[in-house]
C-alpha cells in the first residue's frame, strides 16, 4: 500500500493491468492445461480395452468410455452422465446385451457397493460372449465398473483343457479324462452300480498302416472311434488310448451276458468293411474286458485288469475278447520275461525250422516239406510259433526274424532231392513289406535253389487287411518264378474274390474242415466244392490237419490233390527230412 500510495493514478492503473494480464495469462495456460489433459485423459478413456462406467452414490452415470457403449451396443445418448444404471440395463436389455432384470440386478448392485471391497463376476451374454465384470468402490460413495471380453481367452483356455484330456486325431477323450472318468464313475460303482471297462486293440493295425500309408491309417482310427461312438449310450465314454487301442466305459450292466452284449456289438460294428480313399479295408479287434467292482475299485486297477485281459485275447488268437481272471498278471510277468528272452533268441541262434511232409496221394510220394518254426527256450525248451510270434509281431522282431527262416529254409531246401520243394509262410508284416521279393530273390540266389522249388503260403487274413499292395508282392514272386499257395482257405470273408484276382497255384484247405468229415455233411458239402471249383481252375488242392484214416479216406473221395498231418508225420528237426522221406516210401 505504500508503494501504491506513492503512484500516479496513472502508474497504478499500469500496474494493475499488468498484474490482471499476469493473472490472465496464468488462468489461460491453466485452462490449456487442463484441455489437454482432458484431451489425454478422454485418450486413455477412450483408447482402454476394458469398457469402464464410473457411477455415484445414487447410481448415476459419472462417465463412461467408448469402449463400453462399443461392447453393449449403446449410444452416448443413451449412457450420458447423470443416467441411471437401470436406465442403462434398460438400454442393454433392448440391445441384447443383457438378460434378466435390470431393476433387480440395480438393486443388487446398489445393495453391495456401500462399505464394500471390489467385487468380481463372470457374466454369459445373450450372444454368446463372455464379460469379466470388477466393480470398484471409490470414497465418494459411488463405484467404477470396468468390462472386459474374455471370450477368446476363455476359448482358449477351454481349448487347452479339452485338447489335455482328448485325443488330437479322434477328439476322443484321451487317458488322462478316462481316469477322471472312472474315478467319477467308480464312485457309484461302490454304491451298487457296476461298471465295465472294455480295451480294445485293433488286430494287426501296424501292417495295414505300413501298407496303405498313415493319411489312410489315421482316416481309419478316426472312423473307428465314430463307430464306437455309436456303440454306447452317450452317458458312456468311449477313449482312445494311443496307436491303435481304444477304450469304452458302459455304465449300464448287470451282469456278465451286458457286457457280453456289448463286446459282440462292438465286434460286429468294426467288423463292416470301412471305405476309405478307394480302399476296401476289413478290421477285427481283440477286447479284455474287466467289471467294477469286483476286478477293481480304482481307474488305474481297473485299466491294468483290463489290459491283462486284452492280452489273453491276443495270445488266444485275436479276435476275441476275454474277460479279466485272477491270476492273468502272473502270466503278463511270463509274458514279458518271454520278450525279453525273444530278444536275445535271434543273436543266440536259439531258432530251428522244423519240416512237416506234404504228400501227393495220386503217387503216394512227399512232394514238398512246410517249414515251421521251433524256438529253443534256454529255460522253458522247445516253444511253437503261437507262443511267440504274436508276440515277435508286437514287439517289432517278426520282420528280422522271417528274414532268418527265408534264408534258412533256401539254405538247407538247397540239400535236398530236385524234386522237392519247401513252403514257408509269410505274415502280414512281411506280405506289405515292399523289399520281400528282393529278399526272397536274394536268399534263392545265395543258396542255388531254383524259384520253382520254392512256396510261399499266405492267408486269407493277410489278403484281407492289405489286398492291393498285398497282390502286388504276391505277382512279383510269381513272376520269379515262385509258387503261391493260399493257407487256411475257407476261414476268411470272400475266398472266391481272391481266387478271381490272384492265380493262386495252391489251396489248402483248413484242418477246422477236414476234422468234421464224416460228421458233419455241411463241412463235406463245403470241401466238395472248394475241391471242384480248384480243379475247374487247374489249382492244386492239399488237405491240411489230417490226423486218421478215416479222414484219408474222405480226402482221397472229395479228389484232393495232397495232404499233410499227423497221420503221416508231425513235423521233424532240419536234419531229419529226408530220413521221414525214405521211411514214408519204404512204407
Amino acid at each position: 500500500m505504500t508503494d501504491a500510495v506513492c503512484l500516479g493514478p496513472e502508474q497504478l492503473e499500469e500496474l494493475v493491468a499488468a498484474r490482471v494480464a499476469q493473472r490472465t495469462a496464468q488462468l489461460q495456460a491453466h485452462e490449456q492445461d487442463l484441455h489437454n489433459q482432458t484431451i489425454l485423459f478422454n485418450a486413455a478413456l477412450n483408447h482402454m480395452s476394458q469398457g469402464l462406467v464410473m457411477f455415484d452414490g445414487q447410481g448415476r452415470v459419472v462417465i463412461c468410455n467408448q469402449r463400453y457403449l462399443d461392447m453393449y451396443g449403446l449410444t452416448p445418448a443413451q449412457v450420458h452422465p447423470g443416467s441411471t444404471l437401470v436406465e442403462v440395463l434398460r438400454h442393454r436389455l433392448a440391445s441384447g446385451s443383457f438378460a434378466g432384470d435390470p431393476e433387480a440386478y440395480a438393486r443388487e448392485i446398489l445393495g453391495r457397493i456401500p462399505g464394500a471391497r471390489t467385487s468380481k463376476r463372470i457374466v454369459e451374454l445373450p450372444d454368446g460372449r463372455t464379460i469379466a465384470i470388477s466393480n470398484q468402490p471409490t470414497p465418494a460413495a459411488g463405484w467404477v465398473a470396468t468390462h472386459e471380453d474374455i471370450t477368446e481367452r476363455r476359448r482358449a483356455e477351454e481349448q487347452i483343457a479339452h485338447m489335455a484330456r482328448h485325443d488330437a486325431l479322434t477328439n476322443l477323450p484321451n487317458r488322462a479324462r478316462l481316469r477322471e472318468w472312472l474315478a467319477h464313475a467308480l464312485s457309484h460303482a461302490h454304491r451298487g452300480r457296476p461298471l465295465a471297462m472294455l480295451h480294445l486293440d485293433l488286430d494287426h493295425f501296424m501292417t495295414l498302416n505300413d501298407s496303405l500309408g498313415h493319411p489312410i491309417g489315421d482316416e481309419l482310427l478316426r472312423a473307428v472311434g465314430d463307430r464306437l461312438r455309436e456303440c454306447v449310450p452317450d452317458n458312456d465314454i468311449v477313449a482312445r488310448l494311443g496307436a491303435d487301442e481304444f477304450a469304452v466305459v458302459v455304465t449300464n450292466i448287470e451282469s456278465v451276458d451286458d457286457c457280453v452284449s456289448v463286446a459282440t456289438r462292438i465286434t460286429d460294428a468294426i467288423r463292416v468293411p470301412f471305405e476309405i480313399a478307394g480302399h476296401t479295408i476289413l478290421v477285427d479287434l481283440s477286447i479284455g474286458i474287466s467289471v467294477a467292482p469286483d476286478d477293481g475299485t480304482e481307474a488305474d486297477a481297473l485299466i491294468k485288469n483290463a489290459d491283462l485281459a486284452l492280452s489273453r485275447a491276443k495270445a488266444d488268437g485275436r479276435g476275441l475278447f476275454r474277460f479279466f481272471e485272477s491270476g492273468m498278471d502272473a502270466r503278463m510277468q511270463s509274458r514279458r520275461k518271454l520278450e525279453l528272452a525273444l530278444k536275445t533268441a535271434l543273436p543266440r541262434e536259439e531258432f530251428e525250422l522244423f519240416y512237416q511232409p506234404i504228400i501227393n496221394l495220386s503217387t503216394n510220394q512227399i512232394t514238398s516239406f512246410e517249414a515251421v518254426l521251433r524256438w529253443h527256450h534256454p529255460e522253458r525248451g522247445l516253444i511253437l510259433p503261437g507262443e511267440f510270434v504274436f508276440i515277435a509281431e508286437e514287439i517289432g522282431l517278426i520282420s528280422a526274424i522271417g528274414e532268418w527262416v527265408v534264408n534258412q529254409a533256401c539254405k538247407e531246401a538247397a540239400s535236398w532231392p530236385d524234386e522237392l520243394k519247401v513252403a514257408i509262410n509269410l505274415s502280414p508284416s512281411h506280405l506289405v513289406r515292399p523289399n520281400i521279393p528282393a529278399l526272397i530273390s536274394g536268399a534263392l540266389a545265395a543258396a542255388r535253389l531254383p524259384p520253382h522249388r520254392l512256396e510261399i503260403e499266405v492267408t486269407e487274413a493277410v489278403l484281407l487287411q492289405a489286398t492291393e499292395p498285398a497282390l502286388a508282392t504276391l505277382r512279383k514272386l510269381r513272376e520269379m518264378g515262385v509258387r503261391i499257395a493260399l493257407d487256411d482257405f475257407g476261414t476268411g470273408y470272400s475266398s472266391l474274390s481272391y481266387l478271381r484276382t490272384f492265380p493262386f497255384d495252391k489251396l489248402k484247405v483248413d484242418r477246422s474242415f477236414i476234422k468234421d468229415l464224416g460228421e458233419d455233411d455241411q463241412s463235406f458239402a463245403i470241401i466238395e466244392a472248394i475241391v471242384m471249383l480248384a480243379h475247374a481252375l487247374n489249382v492244386t488242392t492239399t488237405a491240411e490237419g489230417v490226423e486218421t484214416e478215416a479222414q484219408l479216406a474222405h480226402v482221397r473221395r472229395l479228389g484232393f490233390t495232397e495232404m499233410q498231418g499227423f497221420l503221416v508225420s508231425r513235423p521233424v528237426p532240419g536234419a531229419k527230412p529226408m530220413p521221414v522221406r525214405r521211411a514214408f516210401a519204404a512204407g
